[in-house]
């Protein structure tokens, strides 16, 4: 008589894996103080430099309308002239010749170049005899509208875009090139009038 038979089994017992350990990347710190002052330091330079190359302006009173109008703030940059010269058209900043003790700085219209002879004639614009038209000007002229200008060196002339409203070279002269601190680039103030500025100038019309 056989035996029943009999099922073995057999279990294999696994010993866990030794762990790895990986370095992890260290991460530098930053110095969350150096970092405030090199960020105020840098703001500081970059406001020194701009303060040196510009000149903010306030506009009073209305002698450049229809183009700029009292309460608006610009922007006036010395470093145009310090690399290059005043060109006709340019709107311009400068301190007027005559006063006798501090007067506030002027914005005009750069008319005259060294060596131009400016004319009025009844209001119209004569260039070295060459008549020109003023897109610019607020009204045709009806006050102080006729006379006769010679430039020499490093002199220029200046007028206000309202013609009939400004004090300028017609009233002062000439203003020399020591005068002049810069051209106006931009209207920054009110907000609904920003806008880069440049240079209009007289167009020709005559030969």
């Amino acid at each position: 008589m056989s035996s029943p038979a009999h099922s073995t089994s057999m279990e294999v017992q696994t010993s866990p894996l030794p762990a790895v350990s990986f370095d992890r990347p260290r991460l530098r710190r930053s110095n969350l103080l150096r970092e405030i002052v090199e960020t105020v330091l840098l703001i500081v330079i970059v406001y020194t430099l701009f303060n040196l190359a510009s000149v903010r302006f306030f506009i009073e009173g209305p002698s450049m309308q229809p183009n700029f109008y009292e309460g608006q703030y610009l922007v006036v940059s010395r470093v145009n002239y310090l690399f290059g010269q005043p060109e006709r058209g340019d709107v311009v900043v400068f301190d007027p010749p005559g006063d006798a003790g501090p007067e506030p700085l002027l914005i005009k219209r750069l008319i005259g170049l060294p060596g131009d002879t400016i004319e009025l004639r009844s209001g119209v614009l004569f260039i070295n005899g060459v008549s020109y038209e003023e897109p610019y000007i607020k009204e045709p002229c009806t006050a102080r509208c006729d006379g006769a200008w010679t430039l020499g060196e490093n002199e220029y002339f200046f007028m206000g875009d309202n013609r009939n409203n400004s004090r300028d070279s017609r009233v002062f002269g000439v203003v020399t090139r020591d005068r002049i601190i810069g051209e106006v680039v931009l209207r920054y103030f009110p907000l609904q009038d920003i806008r880069l500025i440049a240079a209009w100038t007289p167009v020709r019309v005559g030969s």
